[in-house]
């Protein structure tokens, strides 16, 4: 089967726009609501199309400053996924992350973009302890996308990340307990060291007399223990 080829070029913002708006579904954009996505700033462009698209955009960190700002939650993933890692600093992912507003729009701009910098292990700490839900998501997301996308890295990266999640467990808000839940979960997947203290973690957590450390302990352990030591 032939391999699909791309052709990569560099684009201007209102072209990408146009392109988005031509793939937009009515349908789509009213079904979002489903999943709990703020389709308020939406088109209705299916994420599979999204990164078909961005595919076909040279890198370009002037592009994805631009997409960003335009507001709309697709041209921001967009943005996301063009955007050059080496070029992001530390404000940006400051302004973007204080922009996020839904769930997709957060895991999408950690997981494409703000993992691969090297501003992903300090950003991950700080926004762990901040109080505002999508921030606060952020944090755990980008400990579960580093630990997902970053296959170098030493257990020591993660190993300080367990006293945060466990820490942070107490928070019964969906977006943030299903991101600690997430981030114990993948860290613990890594290797056998990592597994162990992951179910370590999840057994503290499971003593905290709230209703999402709970949750995320069970659920946690359940997945964990359950994983052969055949990293």
């Amino acid at each position: 089967m032939r391999a699909q080829v791309f052709l990569i070029k560099a684009m201007k913002v209102d072209e990408v726009i146009g392109l988005l708006r031509q793939q937009a579904s009515p349908s789509y954009l009213a079904g979002m609501q489903r999943f709990g996505i703020d389709n308020s700033r939406a088109l209705g462009v299916k994420l599979p199309n999204l990164r078909k698209l961005a595919k076909s955009i040279k890198k370009d960190h002037l592009l994805a400053q631009q997409l960003w700002d335009t507001g709309i939650h697709e041209a921001r993933i967009i943005a996301s996924l063009v955007d050059d890692p080496k070029m992001v600093t530390g404000q940006q992912i400051d302004n973007w992350t204080s922009d996020f507003y839904s769930w997709d729009l957060c895991d999408q701009v950690c997981g494409n973009l703000f993992d691969r910098t090297t501003f992903a292990i300090p950003k991950a700490i700080e926004f762990s302890a901040r109080d505002e839900e999508y921030i606060k998501r952020a944090g755990f997301v980008l400990m579960a996308e580093y630990a997902i996308h970053n296959k170098l890295a030493t257990d020591d990266v993660f190993l300080p990340f367990f006293s945060l999640i466990e820490r942070e467990a107490w928070d019964n808000r969906n977006f943030v307990k299903k991101a600690v839940n997430w981030a114990l979960r993948q860290i613990g997947k890594r290797n056998n060291t990592l597994k162990m203290e992951a179910i370590a973690t999840a057994n503290r957590i499971l003593k905290q007399n709230h209703k999402s450390a709970k949750w995320i302990a069970f659920n946690a352990l359940t997945e964990l223990s359950t994983l052969k030591n055949s990293f």
